[in-house]
């Protein structure tokens, strides 16, 4: 969805939509299935730039991380972001800034016409989580058969451990006493 700024200095912007997003476009390992995004939102003018804000929710499933099993969860959030024009000393390409803790949340543009669901998908991939798991104590995967020991014991023999990591195994064991 295209706005153009211009437009939104004599009115404010609002919308009420749902997208279809591509888990392909989120191109993340643990993402199976992304549900319809419902969001809505409005942006108004105010000095010295746009005032974006917007609430969303959606549905996602994900791998777990230990025994792959899916991973269902609901999630709402908001975005809320100032929109500001880019500094003159911005606006060449190979230019490198240092982001302080105050540009976190302003977004400068450079032409009068913004896309908007580069922001939803930017709030998507922050709602996925480093390792999900389907539950916090999650046995995983046997690392010999393959089993899943949330669901059944297997009757692998423990691996031996590697002669190398002993004294460090020494050390535990003193610690722990």
């Amino acid at each position: 969805m295209r706005v153009d700024l211009d437009k939104v200095r004599e009115q404010p912007f609002r919308w009420d939509e749902t997208a279809e997003i591509s888990t392909s476009d989120l191109d993340h390992k643990d993402l199976v299935e992304l549900g319809p995004v419902h969001w809505e939102g409005r942006i108004d003018h105010v000095d010295p730039g746009f005032l974006l804000r917007a609430d969303f929710e959606y549905e996602q499933v994900l791998r777990c991380r230990r025994c792959l099993g899916p991973v269902e969860q609901e999630v709402e959030g908001e975005i809320e972001l100032l929109l500001t024009r880019e500094p003159e000393e911005l606006a060449e390409d190979d230019v490198e800034i240092e982001l302080e803790e105050e540009d976190l949340g302003v977004f400068h543009y450079r032409e009068e016409e913004i896309e908007l669901e580069p922001f939803l998908e930017e709030e998507l991939h922050l709602n996925i989580p480093m390792n999900p798991l389907c539950r916090p104590d999650c046995e995983g995967l046997c690392s010999q058969c393959g089993a899943n020991l949330n669901e059944e014991t297997c009757s692998c023999e423990e691996e031996p451990v590697d002669s190398r990591w002993e004294g460090l195994a020494a050390i535990k064991e003193r610690l722990e006493e």
